[in-house]
């Protein structure tokens, strides 16, 4: 493919920093169970290390408690207001009784051991557990002026709690027929006179209980990933995600208002991931050679083939280490685990291409241009936040992140342990093939490539980066190399046959990047590479 007389691509500024502090904070969200598809609140806290899930409890907060988690109290039903309070459930349809609301001022607030949330266990003695709606409202209808119940607060509220009320006003029908998801109060309470008398004054000893945001889940977040997929799908939850540990432990998914609230929650917890990645590479590399550095790690969902249309995704753990490209089933934690990975590719024959080059860097997609590797950059909107590596023999992995962040640090960190491979590499030869002859097919930093006879080492061509204008291939061995005569200033065509010729395609285009890369300051400069001069002149 000749490049030549192609319009220069549309420098695009990158950020000068892919690095938010890292986040502290709290809020409200709701934790959602997909196998009982019920939901309930719990109030999340953020640390750097740690993300907290809370639910509410009922505790004591003075005297004694008799029982731990139960509560036996005493209703003195009043002529107007009766018992102050309605139920909703029955074991009818699987699902505990439970007091849906109580009334201000009335009874069963005045008592202030009663909540909305209380599992009824006891009436007057009796098991109410297996008992159905109709059943427990006949009890408490019938159980005298004196009514004891035993009670415990569900952590995890029932979800038709949150139903609508089946009587939306007051009514004088004392027939209607109770509904184990609606509220019977006005089966309890006989009339809808919200005044009630005041009760006695509690003694000294007596306890006392409020809710409170009780500690239920702590996920540490070394090594966790987030995900607003459904598990093993391509298919988006709305408004939610799951945080998973680095064990794979995950309580359940984290529900949101708004669209706005799940991603700010997500983008900081991920922020506090990523930073405690970083401290933890930063921990390795302290102990390992220059050549052997971690430049970057993290999970990613690597996509099948036709995931799109059904298929499915499995998360990896990548890293980006020394000469290597490594994929893993989970994160390597010991120094033998990095022996122990999935996939390992040399870095200098991997392609990193983003679907969507929405922040592509100039000297990048120049060098993809020239190799015929780039086509439209304009990708479909279900490829966003993509990104692939192409490897040898025509084989390649897709990879999809959460955020548009993420993405930005992995084209980054690609960039850069490429570049820092080629430094270390230098020069890198292949064995090949033109006209039957075997050849020596040479490809160097300083001086560009070389081709010469395979036996006798004698030089047969050589021309700098700068002389290669374009380049075509067979997709299978062939490939047609265009250069730039420096003394006849005409295109001259060396055609040659690699064993493995994606590789050696994608060793140019790491070469030719590095070497573009090189020579622009702004890159050096965000690279805190030393001597950045040093590169300027081949």
């Amino acid at each position: 493919m000749n490049v030549t007389g192609k319009q220069k691509p549309e420098q695009i500024e990158r950020p000068t920093s892919l690095s938010v502090p890292s986040s502290t904070q709290s809020g409200i969200a709701l934790l959602y169970n997909e196998e009982t598809n019920n939901t309930y609140d719990v109030c999340l806290k953020l640390t750097k290390e740690v993300l907290t899930i809370q639910k509410l409890d009922v505790v004591c907060t003075s005297g004694s408690e008799s029982q731990v988690n139960h509560r036996t109290v005493v209703l003195r039903r009043q002529p107007t207001g009766g018992l102050g309070l309605s139920i909703k459930g029955g074991a009818e349809h699987n699902v505990p009784v439970v007091i849906s609301k109580i009334f201000k001022d009335q009874i069963a607030d005045q008592t202030g051991k009663l909540f909305i949330g209380d599992a009824v266990l006891q009436v007057n003695g009796i098991n109410v557990e297996p008992c159905t709606h109709e059943e427990v409202v006949h009890l408490l209808r019938t159980a005298g002026d004196e009514v004891t119940i035993t009670v415990r607060y569900l952590r995890e509220v029932p979800s038709f709690l949150k139903l609508p009320l089946g009587s939306p006003g007051p009514s004088t029908d004392q027939r209607r027929v109770s509904s184990p998801l609606f509220d019977s109060g006005l089966h309890l309470n006989r009339n809808g006179n919200n005044t009630a008398p005041s009760p006695p004054l509690p003694s000294a000893n007596e306890p006392k209980y409020e809710k409170r945001w009780l500690d239920a889940v702590s996920l540490p977040l070394l090594m966790a990933r987030v995900s607003r997929y459904k598990a093993g799908t391509d298919k988006l939850r709305l408004n939610c995600f799951e945080v998973i540990t680095m064990e794979g432990a995950s309580p359940s998914i984290l529900q949101f208002c708004s669209a706005a609230e799940c991603t700010d929650w997500l983008q900081a917890i991920s922020t506090n991931i990523n930073d405690l990645t970083q401290e933890n590479i930063n921990i390795i590399n302290k102990y390992c050679s220059s050549d052997d550095q971690i430049v970057h790690m993290g999970w990613a969902r690597e996509s099948t083939e036709g995931s799109a249309a059904g298929g499915t995704t499995a998360f990896k753990f990548l890293a980006l280490r020394g000469p290597y490209f490594y994929i893993f089933r989970n994160p390597p934690i010991s120094a033998a685990h990095w022996g122990q990975a999935e996939t390992t590719y040399n870095l200098y024959e991997v392609l990193f291409k983003v679907h969507k080059l929405w922040m592509a860097e100039d000297c990048w997609l120049q060098a993809r241009l020239y190799l015929g590797l780039e086509h439209s950059p304009e990708q479909q909107d279900n490829e966003s936040l993509c990104f692939s590596i192409l490897v040898g023999h025509g084989q390649s992995h897709t990879f999809k992140v959460e955020l548009a962040t993420d993405l930005a640090i992995w084209e980054k960190s690609f960039q850069r342990a490429v570049f820092l491979e080629v430094q270390r590499l230098q020069s890198k030869s292949y064995m090949c093939s033109s006209q039957g002859n075997v050849l020596c097919f040479n490809i160097d930093f300083k001086s560009g490539f070389t081709c010469s006879e395979g036996t006798s080492k004698t030089i047969l061509w050589r021309y700098k980066f700068s002389q290669l204008k374009g380049s075509s291939d067979d997709g299978k061995t062939r490939v047609k190399l265009l250069f730039k005569s420096a003394e006849s200033k005409q295109i001259e065509m060396k055609e040659l046959e690699f064993a493995n010729l994606t590789a050696v395609l994608h060793c140019i285009h790491s070469f030719i990047a590095a070497k573009v890369a090189s020579m622009d300051p702004l890159f050096m400069c965000s690279q805190n590479f030393p001597g950045s001069g040093n590169y300027m002149n081949s």
